[in-house]
């Protein structure tokens, strides 16, 4: 692969390129600590804004969309604009939501502080392509680039475990201003040591294609966590949103057709580069995501047919294990990548997922706490810290060198809609069997499609080419 942009060069010692890792790696928790910290604080917010449930659940709501409609484009105006001046950006607006958040005197305010947190949302592909700008040699970004991304699925389970902390001993504010702190930190970080770099072409944003792309997204999201809502979802509603969004996605190809600078050719859209990723990465997530973070909290909890943990310790058995062994194992999986390919990686390691699925139902079966803790050490090595990192890592190194940023920016939208479809498909099942065969029936068939998902996954990752052999 030839390199991805020009930049300013300065000397490639290894004390420079560790000094950008930790920038980078701050201005990651950044954005982590944006998604995850709140969780256990949710309850404390609804408290002290006098609020409800729903409407502080739909300030999470706002977050994640603005999060993914964010990741869309500006990777892409990155490549244009400069990617550490867009990431300089990001991290400031950033931390100014942070700082609206900590202040708001009601759940109005909040939701458009939230907004502004959504910035963040392609923090982890822009620093991917950050960091392959300063290290041009395969081998060694696979390896760094695997430990920037293990952290992207949660900091070893501290971040929820300090939001909770916080919320109970000092307020929801005290976590806001936790986050804004680390922001100020990345921001420092990333001003040092990081160089300004852009793509080889540098035309114009193609603005128009934007906004048409970003309708079609944001309505098929939309329509994807109403499906979420099953019994008490709008059906009309959904079915509006998703022909709105093939009609806009049928406007932003045809722009792309005509436009002169469009933000992604239609070549590359037509090339098993872009919709051979974009549809595994769909698939894996829908297969997997709410299994981690749906099924196996609900079933650990299930007092009469699961393993009847209380809410207090549940995340401590369930997702702390699962977030520190994708955490510890992301460094190896970058290794064993920079040996054996990204592909064979993601597809061993969506093996061992569907395998730790089969684990997941004899557990549904006979639920245990230890059993529980198995099936997410598992997972957590299988997908959290292998083929999360490798589907990230895909979406940069298939990337072509005239527009590095479109595919990483399409590649997190994959995950974001692969996220919320998971909760809208798996829970469906499961609520359907639950109610007419039993509670256990609903666990195990949740878990069934999810691994049928990543089955289909699994056949899509052929579709991927070869990183060293596909043409620019």
């Amino acid at each position: 692969m030839s390199q991805v942009s020009s930049q300013t060069m300065r000397p490639q010692s290894r004390s420079s390129i560790w000094a950008l890792m930790c920038a980078l790696m701050v201005a990651i928790f950044a954005f982590q600590l944006n998604a995850s910290m709140l969780s256990p604080a949710l309850t404390t917010m609804e408290r002290e804004l006098n609020t409800t449930s729903g409407q502080i659940g739909l300030t999470q709501t706002v977050f994640f969309t603005a999060a993914a409609l964010f990741s869309l484009f500006l990777p892409r105006l990155a490549d244009l604009a400069g990617r550490k001046r867009v990431l300089l950006g990001m991290l400031t607006v950033t931390a100014i939501g942070c700082v609206l958040s900590a202040l708001a005197p009601n759940v109005t305010v909040l939701m458009i502080a939230r907004v502004l947190q959504g910035t963040a949302g392609p923090i982890v592909p822009l620093c991917l392509i950050m960091l392959r700008v300063r290290v041009p040699d395969e081998k060694r970004y696979a390896r760094l680039m695997a430990i920037l991304t293990s952290v992207n699925g949660g900091i070893a389970g501290v971040d929820a475990l300090l939001g909770g902390w916080l919320a109970g001993t000092f307020g929801f504010r005290s976590v806001f201003w936790t986050m804004a702190v680390v922001c100020a930190a990345a921001i420092a970080g990333v001003f040092a040591f990081a160089d300004e770099s852009t793509a080889e072409e540098t035309p114009r944003m193609d603005w128009i294609g934007v906004g048409a792309l970003s309708v079609a997204f944001v309505t098929l999201y939309l329509a994807i966590n109403e499906i979420g809502k099953l019994g008490e979802a709008n059906w009309v509603l959904v079915a509006i949103m998703v022909v709105l969004a093939v009609i806009f996605f049928i406007v932003f190809w045809k722009v792309e057709e005509h436009s002169d600078t469009p933000m992604v050719s239609t070549t590359y859209m037509k090339q098993r580069r872009t919709w051979g990723l974009l549809a595994t990465t769909l698939l894996t997530m829908t297969g997997v995501f709410a299994v981690m973070n749906g099924v196996v909290p609900a079933l650990a909890q299930d007092a009469q047919f699961g393993a009847g943990m209380g809410a207090d310790v549940v995340s401590f058995f369930t997702l702390t294990p699962y977030a520190i062994i994708g955490l510890v194992f992301g460094p190896v999986s970058g290794i064993l990548a920079s040996r054996y390919g990204y592909r064979m990686v993601l597809r061993i390691g969506q093996v061992v997922t569907i395998l730790a699925l089969l684990l997941g139902i004899y557990v549904a079966f006979v639920p245990s706490t230890w059993g529980l803790v198995a099936l997410s050490v598992v997972l957590g090595a299988s997908y959290a810290g292998t083929a999360n990192i490798m589907l990230n890592g895909l979406g940069i190194v298939l990337s072509p060198k005239d527009n590095p940023g479109y595919l990483p920016g399409m590649n997190a939208g994959a995950f974001n809609l692969g996220a919320g479809l998971s909760y809208a498909v798996l829970y469906a099942f499961m609520q359907g069997f639950a109610n007419s065969a039993g509670q256990t029936t609903g666990y195990v068939s949740a878990i069934i499609v999810g691994g049928v998902l990543l089955l289909a996954a699994f056949a899509c990752s052929f579709l991927i080419p070869d990183p060293e052999r596909i043409a620019e």
